[in-house]
């Protein structure tokens, strides 16, 4: 075997060495990724450029590049808290959030990778425990769950923007009680549903109650209207105009014979 010329093994070197360098300087961000710049020699994090974006990227091999994800996350919280009468109560929550990518190097200069459990972890359990200490357990079970999601929402975005995060929403999935006050509570509002059920029943039989008395004096009324304006004038005229009808019938056969007591004419005949 041949051996190599002297001049050859420092180009080798230098080609080797040159891999390294390439190596150590290629970064690549994916999808929903971000990096923050950190210059060893020339003050540390980047602050004032943007972050670095999706795709390849040459970096001195001297620097180092801290990869966050700024796609939206989802945080699953479960808190304890207390209600305006002292009793305890779980909130189950979820946190839609993302790191502001425009302020990416901040965030990792003043809080750092672990920012969720700086920032955004202690500032839901605070928003949560300052909105449900405003109510009662009867109100968080049953009127006021989406009051009370819009406020821990208001009250963290509140803690967090200014942080560098952003909220996109707070979820409250469940909203539990200690079991012998939901039973309670659970007796309560059937109670109330019963006495509004029959509370209905009463005024609807009033009502009913209501308009036969009207119905009933309506008829009344109309009767003895008719009863004082058939005089026997109009009576005797009714009653020949019947007789008038009768008589000029096809299929009758009518015999007027004088006239009744009444004064109406008697009325033979048959079909």
């Amino acid at each position: 075997m041949e051996k190599l010329p002297k001049a050859g093994i420092p180009a080798i070197a230098l080609i080797i060495l040159l891999v390294i360098i390439l190596a150590k300087s290629a970064v690549t961000m994916g999808s929903g990724e971000a990096g923050v710049l950190y210059r060893t020699f020339d003050g540390g994090v980047v602050t004032d450029e943007p972050a670095l974006g999706e795709g390849f990227h040459f970096v001195a091999p001297w620097n180092k590049v801290i990869i966050y994800e700024v796609r939206q996350q989802e945080l699953f919280e479960k808190m304890r808290v207390l209600s305006s009468n002292g009793l305890e109560i779980q909130i189950d929550a979820s946190v839609w959030y993302k790191p502001v990518t425009e302020e990416l190097g901040r965030l990792h200069q003043e809080k750092g990778q672990n920012y969720l459990e700086r920032i955004i972890q202690p500032a839901i359990r605070s928003a949560a425990r300052s909105v449900v200490g405003q109510y009662t357990p009867e109100q968080l079970y049953s009127s006021k769950r989406d009051a009370i999601q819009e406020e821990i929402y208001a009250e963290t975005k509140k803690i967090v923007e200014p942080q560098y995060v952003q909220l996109n929403e707070v979820l409250v999935r469940d909203v539990t009680l200690p079991a012998t006050i939901k039973d309670a509570i659970e007796r309560k509002l059937n109670q109330e549903q019963e006495s509004l059920e029959y509370e209905f029943r009463l005024v609807t039989a009033s009502k009913e109650a209501e308009r036969q008395i009207i119905e009933a004096q309506g008829k009344a009324d109309a009767n003895r209207i008719l009863s004082a304006s058939l005089t026997d004038k109009i009576l005797r005229d009714k009653g020949i105009e019947a007789t008038i009808k009768l008589s000029e019938s096809n299929n009758s056969k009518v015999v007027v014979i004088g006239s009744g007591e009444s004064g109406l004419p008697l009325i033979l005949g048959n079909n």
